[in-house]
């Protein structure tokens, strides 16, 4: 049986709760593993090899691999585990946030100092706020050109 979970009409918002937590179990021990520098430089030498030792989902992996933590959130992932994957690479929290969204660091920076995005339309989805799917990525970051 299901529980009725209204929090999930939220835009641009995952919510970690039991059933999240439930299937990013290894992805989020696999992030916690990342605290001890030999495992660090483990996963540094051949992030593939690494990841390929813990029993995570091909998407769990690939979002690691590719840095995409929206998409580990979407499979699992809770942010302050994956806060270790950017602490390896050298990220800061600000850097990673932003990346999320599309923004530059600056970017990110600069929307949270002025607090952070607006409630109005960004209630429900399907509402026309900055935070809805179809005004994401935001920022400069999220517009890159690829060739």
């Amino acid at each position: 049986m299901s529980l009725d979970k209204p929090y999930l009409d939220v835009p641009g918002t995952i919510i970690f709760d039991a059933e999240q937590s439930r299937k990013g179990y290894h992805l989020n021990q696999f992030c916690m593993s990342l605290m001890k520098a030999a495992n660090r430089e483990r996963f540094k030498a051949n992030e593939r090899a690494y990841l390929d030792e813990w029993p995570m989902t091909e998407e769990q992996k690939q979002g690691v691999l590719t840095r995409d933590l929206n998409r580990c959130m979407a499979s699992g992932g809770n942010i302050y585990f994956l806060a270790k994957i950017g602490a390896t690479d050298g990220k800061s929290f600000q850097q990673m946030a932003g990346s999320m969204t599309g923004m530059t660091e600056e970017e990110y920076r600069n929307m949270m100092i002025s607090g952070g995005r607006s409630v109005e339309g960004n209630r429900f989805i399907g509402e026309d706020g900055d935070a809805q799917a179809h005004h994401q990525p935001q920022g400069q970051a999220g517009r890159i050109e690829s060739n």
